[in-house]
């Protein structure tokens, strides 16, 4: 029975991943907690045994149980479809909620400054900070996805169309992005470094590389992104324990484009739609995610309200 059950599991990922999930944790997770069951020499999924593994690991947070547990929870509906004797972990089993980060938003003068500094990652003057200068420079102007961004080959950059092609994202969606003339300068400088240090690679080559031609990885990313901060004094203002995030770019590029369809006095409900197929979303509701109410975008938005009031709703 346990080896049906891990079957059942591999289908029940082939069927949600064909639906466009990518589920790379809550596959881990089921694989592990397939093992689980395996030496407990259990046969059927219950309540209590799915909350004994999610509870297994007590270095990590409460929300990060209820995580766990919400993957055996979709795995669990599948299976009873199999085998009536299955458990479905309630929904209030483990009621806790990860808080979502506050995010910070980068100030154009911020954001000088950290791409300068790139430059100066050792080896000064080598491929390093140039490709650092390249991909803070993506993130900031495009609101990319850090995996977007290093996930990008030679191929998907068209120098003469000034595109960028973003492959295959959440949901397997593939769109166009366009840099804009300051950043595809940034990145046809970057093209014209990597040949001078030997990387002119072929088109399905990673665009972003080390000095050994491997591709950035995330962890190598953030790492240099928290040093630049440091050493540009990028940090919040609240005396929080957090650094300001990578991912951080992406909150402020979605920010900032509100804003100045505010301040340019623009629709902002045509923009909403567009802005949420260049983020790559499936619909608004998840673009709105990224915008959090700044003071200011707060202050166009009331102006604006406060004229359409006076106006007697006209448009």
């Amino acid at each position: 029975m346990t080896t049906t059950l891990r079957a059942s599991v591999q289908d029940y990922l082939a069927m949600r991943r064909g639906l466009g999930f990518k589920l790379h944790d809550a596959g881990v997770g089921l694989l592990s907690f397939v093992s689980f069951m395996e030496r407990r020499h259990a046969c059927r999924i219950t309540a209590h045994l799915a909350l004994e593994w999610a509870q297994k690991s007590k270095s990590v947070l409460p929300a990060e149980w209820a995580r766990r547990l919400s993957f055996v929870r979709g795995f669990a509906r599948y299976r009873s479809a199999i085998d009536a004797r299955t458990q479905i972990p309630p929904s209030g089993l483990l009621p806790y909620r990860p808080k979502r980060a506050r995010p910070y938003f980068y100030s154009d003068q911020e954001i000088e400054r950290l791409l300068a500094a790139a430059l100066e990652l050792p080896p000064a003057g080598g491929l390093k900070g140039h490709q650092y200068r390249c991909l803070f420079g993506l993130l900031s102007v495009s609101g990319l996805r850090i995996s977007e961004a290093l996930r990008l080959t030679l191929a998907d950059l068209d120098l003469r169309e000034g595109l960028l092609t973003i492959r295959e994202t959440k949901f397997y969606k593939t769109r166009f992005v366009p840099p804009g003339p300051d950043l595809m300068a940034v990145l046809t400088a970057y093209l014209a470094t990597r040949r001078e240090h030997g990387h002119p690679g072929p088109p399905e080559a990673f665009l972003l590389v080390t000095r050994h031609s491997l591709p950035v990885t995330v962890q190598l990313a953030e790492d240099s992104f928290k040093r630049l901060c440091r050493e540009v004094s990028v940090c919040r203002g609240d005396q929080s324990r957090f650094m300001p995030r990578l991912h951080d770019l992406r909150h402020s590029f979605a920010v900032h484009r509100l804003t100045a369809c505010y301040r340019e006095g623009g629709d902002v409900q045509r923009l909403l739609p567009q802005l949420s197929t260049y983020l790559g979303h499936v619909d608004i509701s998840s673009t709105q995610h990224y915008l959090t109410l700044t003071p200011e975008l707060l202050s166009h938005a009331s102006n604006r309200f406060e004229h359409y009031r006076a106006s007697g709703g006209a448009s």
